[in-house]
C-alpha cells in the first residue's frame, strides 16, 4: 500500500528526530550532477529546524520539477541554514568527479555553524566537524533530502542558463545528462565549453 505524505514524512524524518532528541545541531549534505556530460556539480547543505517539518520533502529524484521548485522555496524559508556550493567543469576535469563533488559539498557547508554533517554516501570532506556517511541518505534522512532538493533545483536553473548560451544541445530538457538527443547534438556540433571533456570522449 502506498504511503500517505504524512507517513512518508514520519519515515524520512525518524533519523533527524532521534538526533534532535539528543540535542544535536546538524546539517544534511547532498549533491546533484555527478553523472551528466555537461555543467557543474552542485551540492546542497541544509540545517533544518526540529519545530517545522515540511510535508513532501524527499529524495529529489522522486519529485516532479514543479514539486521540487515549490519545496526549494519552502526549505529556504524554513531552514536555519541553507546553501549551495558548486564545482566547475574545469575543477571536475582537474580533480576528478569524486573530489570535485567533495569540494562542492565543502563549499555548500561553509558557514553552517554545526558540528555534525550527515552526508549522502560520501566522506572525507574538508568541514569542521564530525561526518557521517549515510547510505541512500537522500531517501532515509530528512535533512539530506532537503539538501538534495537545494542542489537539484540550483543546478537545473544553471543548466537553463547554459541552454540559453548554447541552445544547440537541449540543456533545458536533459540538464546535461547523456540522453540520445544530447549525444546526437554532440556528434553533430561537437562540444561546447560547458561539456566535461573526460565524460564525452566516447561520443565525439
Amino acid at each position: 500500500m502506498r504511503k500517505t505524505a504524512e507517513e512518508r514524512l514520519a519515515e524520512i524524518s525518524a533519523m533527524d528526530k532521534a538526533l534532535w532528541a539528543q540535542g544535536k545541531v546538524f546539517a544534511g549534505i547532498d549533491e546533484a550532477g555527478r553523472g551528466p556530460l555537461a555543467g557543474p556539480v552542485a551540492a546542497g547543505c541544509a540545517v533544518m529546524p526540529s519545530h517545522t517539518l515540511l510535508l513532501g520533502v524527499d529524495d529529489s529524484k522522486k519529485l516532479s520539477e514543479k514539486k521540487r521548485e515549490a519545496l526549494y522555496e519552502q526549505i529556504l524559508g524554513a531552514a536555519a541554514f541553507a546553501n549551495v556550493g558548486l564545482a566547475t567543469v574545469e575543477e571536475i576535469e582537474r580533480l576528478n568527479i569524486r573530489e570535485a563533488t567533495k569540494l562542492a559539498m565543502a563549499r555548500a557547508a561553509e558557514g553552517a555553524g554545526c558540528g555534525l554533517f550527515l552526508l549522502d554516501a560520501m566522506d572525507g570532506l574538508a568541514v569542521p566537524g564530525e561526518q557521517r556517511a549515510i547510505v541512500r541518505g537522500d531517501a532515509v534522512c530528512y535533512s539530506i533530502a532537503a539538501a538534495s532538493i537545494l542542489a537539484k533545483v540550483a543546478r537545473d536553473r544553471l543548466m537553463l542558463k547554459l541552454d540559453a548560451e548554447y541552445p544547440r544541445y537541449g540543456f533545458a530538457r536533459h540538464k546535461g545528462y547523456g540522453t540520445a538527443e544530447h549525444i546526437a547534438a554532440l556528434r553533430a556540433y561537437g562540444p561546447c565549453p560547458a561539456h566535461r571533456s573526460l565524460f564525452i570522449r566516447k561520443f565525439v
